[in-house]
């Protein structure tokens, strides 16, 4: 399992700065162009010690780890992570990711059909909500898989759970981990008998985002030793994106459909080694792409297949998205100390396949006071927010937060975790906006947020 940023020394002493506009991330959801610098104001305080919003906003619990039960009986799954919302004829159904990795006290349950291997306790649940936010019912729609951290949606309406981790057979794992699986929101039967796409490869993903137009899946590396690589697949020939498409080309083209590349970064004739190179929001890189050698890591991890100064890594690769035309992905923070160039807490990168470039968008300093309210850092998972402006999962030190970022590349706080200092994960907008979903991940809670959203 990856380190987060809670296990290493923090240094540094710039204090949080967000740079640079996003009008380019915010622009193809927005549903208003008004500029607002200072988000929905300050948070207040929870009487129930669980999140605090703003003033007119409220919360209610859809989800309790240990606590609320799904139809099989069973309760809800640990460490809620990455998290999609699809609209359903009654409501919405969300894609709940389980971050398990063995230690967790509630496992996702291996029920017969759903179940890739006994040994592992990670997988996904569903959870239907009304209109409103209100459960419905959950239940078990992948499991035994490993460390579901966090994934993307697809443009045909799936969402594609990530394995974050290296894991190899052996002891109680019946089958190697590293994998993607594709999940259906709302066909049981399409979730029967998983399959991984190791066309994919097999590493650490983190997060996907896929391009509607040609099904090209864009994924981060969440690892070290070396540190991450940011990964392209085409398709072959013919291919067409659909709901079951990926499992069947996983099931009739084998291992090595597609084309499975590694980003390689050039500024002029010089080639960046790390994303930490770029300090200023508008660096601009351009971009070939490096066929993986061999993309199932059968002797060697696909990040140390490469030679030194082929491919371009970056510390802490974490969420992902598509907005724009474009792909958007964070660097989570970097330290000098894990093999970065630079120090930071955050970067937001887009890549254009337009032109074969990847901008750094916004770029957080290196936070001097994680216990200070108005300090932010350790970006995560990502939204864009239908509303104007990105919603980020923060996972640092100290006081813990959904981040909002406003157009004009303004830090506000969203939310406060009040019970402890886990991370948030899995933002997630329903498709008509009145509803945020998000999760806070220890000890696993799954929230549905309200409110005046109009305010903006």
């Amino acid at each position: 399992m990856a380190l987060t940023r809670r296990d290493l020394l923090r240094t540094g002493a710039l204090g949080i700065a967000v740079a640079g506009s996003i009008d380019a991330i915010a622009a193809p959801v927005a549903a208003a162009n008004v500029r607002r610098p200072t988000g929905y104001g300050p948070l207040v305080e929870d009487p129930a010690g669980l999140l605090a919003l703003p003033r007119e906003f409220s919360y209610r619990v859809v989800a309790q780890a240990g606590v609320t039960t799904l139809e099989s009986g069973h309760p809800t799954p640990s460490d809620a992570d990455g998290t999609a919302c699809f609209r359903d004829r009654s409501g919405f159904v969300l894609v709940n990711n389980h971050e398990i990795g063995g230690d967790e006290p509630f496992r996702v349950p291996t029920l017969p059909g759903i179940t890739y291997d006994p040994g592992a306790g990670g997988g996904t649940t569903n959870i239907l909500v009304d209109h409103w936010g209100r459960r419905v019912r959950e239940y078990a729609s992948l499991a035994g898989t490993h460390n579901n951290c966090a994934g993307g949606h697809t443009p045909w309406g799936t969402w594609l759970t990530c394995e974050e981790t290296e894991q190899r057979a052996g002891g109680v794992y019946q089958k190697d981990h590293g994998y993607v699986f594709e999940v259906d929101p709302f066909d049981r039967r399409a979730n029967e008998n998983p399959v991984p796409l190791k066309f994919l490869g097999r590493y650490s993903h983190e997060a996907v985002a896929v391009d509607p137009h040609d099904s090209t899946i864009y994924l981060t590396e969440d690892a070290s030793g070396p540190n991450g690589l940011y990964f392209r697949w085409t398709p072959p020939k013919g291919f067409r994106g659909r709901r079951g498409a990926l499992r069947q080309l996983q099931l009739t083209a084998g291992d090595n459909a597609g084309r499975l590349q590694a980003m390689s970064c050039f500024k002029g004739g010089k080639h960046i080694d790390d994303l930490s190179e770029a300090t200023r929001p508008g660096t601009r890189y351009r971009v070939k792409w490096v066929d993986v050698p061999e993309r199932d890591a059968r002797e060697v991890s696909v990040r140390k297949q490469f030679a030194a100064g082929e491919v371009t890594h970056s510390r802490k690769l974490e969420g992902a998205y598509w907005g724009d035309g474009g792909a958007y992905f964070v660097a989570s923070y970097a330290r000098t100390s894990d093999g970065s160039v630079n120090e930071h807490d955050g970067q937001v990168w887009f890549y254009d396949p337009r032109t074969e470039t990847v901008e750094l968008k916004t770029i957080f300093g290196v936070n001097p006071d994680p216990d200070a309210d108005t300090n932010y850092d350790g970006p995560d998972n990502i939204t864009v927010s239908p509303h104007g402006g990105l919603i980020l999962a923060e996972d640092g030190e100290g006081l813990s937060h959904l981040v909002g970022v406003t157009d004009t590349g303004k830090a506000y706080p969203m939310a406060r975790n009040e019970l402890n200092d886990s991370e948030f994960t899995g933002p997630t907008f329903s498709q008509d906006g009145r509803i945020l979903f998000a999760n806070i991940q220890t000890p696993g809670y799954v929230f549905a947020i309200t409110g005046p959203w109009h305010r903006w």
